[in-house]
Formats: C-alpha cells, structure tokens, sequence
C-alpha cells in the first residue's frame, strides 16, 4: 500500500490560489523530495497534506485512508509527521524535557533510540535548547518528532542555513530514520543533499508538479535541473 498519496490538491490563501492541482505519492521505505524554486508552493504542499491549510479540492490519503479536511491534530496523531522549517523547539526546556514532552504513550521511538541516531543530543541533554547551536536544534526538532512515533516523516528544509559538516551528519541521521522503516518526504532547496537521500523526485513550479523522475534519471537530466531549478550541475 502507498504510504503516501496526494492527488489533484488544489490549496489557497485567501483568493490566492497556490496549488493547482498537485499529485505526488512516496511509497514504503522511500524518501522523496519535493524540490522547487522559491514560491513554488513546497511548503504549502505540506501545510496541505498535514491539515495546516485545507485543501479546496483533491485526495490526501495516507496508509490508504482519506485524510483531506481532517484536523492537524487528528492527521498527526494518524502517523503523520512534520519537522516544520522554523523547528519550534522550547528553548528554555533542556535538550531530555523538549524529548520527553514530545514522547507518546506506545511509540516504537525511545529516548534510547534517538540518542543512538543523535549522538549529539545526548551530549547536550542537559543543556537548554536555546543553547544549541543551529544543527543541533534541528536534530533535536527531528528526534522529536520520531518520539511521537510517526508513520511518515516530512522535513522542511531541515539543512538549511547549516555547516557542511552539521549538512553531512544530518543525512546520515535522515538515512537512518529512512532505514528503520520510516518513508520521508523531504523539502529542501539543496540540491546535493537531496541527490544523496532520494530514491524519486518532484519538480513544483507555480503550483504545478512539472518534472517526475527516479533517481538515476534525474542525476542524468542536468537539463530539467537548469531549466526547473536553475541548478546544472554537469
């Protein structure tokens, strides 16, 4: 069974109308990104799918029920999950009570669990998340989300403004999340980091999904990269 599956979501703001009819899947044990000049509607993408903003017409159906118009609390508790771009951790909290707020009663995910993904965290568990550096707020965001034990995982721009080296360690972690049995949808304006995680891509432009590939395609079409993106890197 798909996973995920958004077919024909059409999303506004106000009269705006920002989606226009866009259609995506990820199936078990995949990562998918969903890629985009700025304004695109990536992000709304997501707001959509999670309940955030109610799509006007289309299908949202995760693990085959029919989520579209469902309230974002009723879509989380479903099993899907969104690390959100500002990632919204309390940063008078320390790095183990953020985790441990975020836990849910029968979630596969244990502090344990997380710690062995992120080694980090658990160097910082006493340290305030106000006291982290960028990276590591953005783990701490991820980890959080996993502790509520999520079916599908959707990240926006989780390696945004970050070090290479902070950029190298978080796909490591998101390979792993990957590899315990949790499909991901991934946001992301890098281009390289989403070339190293995804097994198919989506191309959004002005509302519209315009290109579909699978991996080896995509790494190959350094036209659509250019013409799409404005990215060529031949």
């Amino acid at each position: 069974m798909t996973a995920l599956l958004v077919e024909d979501v059409h999303a506004y703001y106000g009269k705006s109308h920002i989606l226009q009819g866009v259609s995506l899947r990820v199936e078990p044990g995949e990562i998918v990104s969903l890629l985009g000049r700025n304004g695109a509607g990536k992000t709304t993408s997501l707001k959509s799918i999670c309940g955030l903003i109610a799509p006007r017409r289309g299908r949202v159906a995760f693990n085959g029920v029919d989520i579209a118009g469902w309230a974002p609390y009723r879509i989380a508790q479903s099993g899907l999950g969104l690390v959100p771009e500002n990632r919204g951790i309390f940063g008078r909290l320390t790095v183990e009570e953020n985790l441990r707020i975020a836990q849910r009663r029968g979630s596969p995910w244990s502090l344990a669990n997380v710690y062995e993904i992120f080694p980090r965290l658990e160097e910082r568990r006493r340290n305030g998340g106000g006291q982290l550096s960028g990276g590591e707020q953005q783990m701490l965001s991820i980890a959080r989300a996993l502790l509520n034990g999520p079916k599908l995982l959707m990240l926006d721009e989780p390696v945004e403004g970050l070090a290479p080296v902070i950029v190298d360690e978080i796909v490591c972690q998101i390979r792993k999340i990957r590899d315990a049995g949790v499909p991901i949808l991934l946001v992301e304006q890098n281009l390289a980091v989403c070339t190293a995680l995804a097994d198919r891509h989506y191309i959004l432009e002005l509302g519209h999904i315009v290109y579909e590939a699978d991996a080896a395609r995509f790494k190959a079409d350094g036209n659509a990269r250019d013409r799409y993106l404005g990215v060529n890197t031949h």
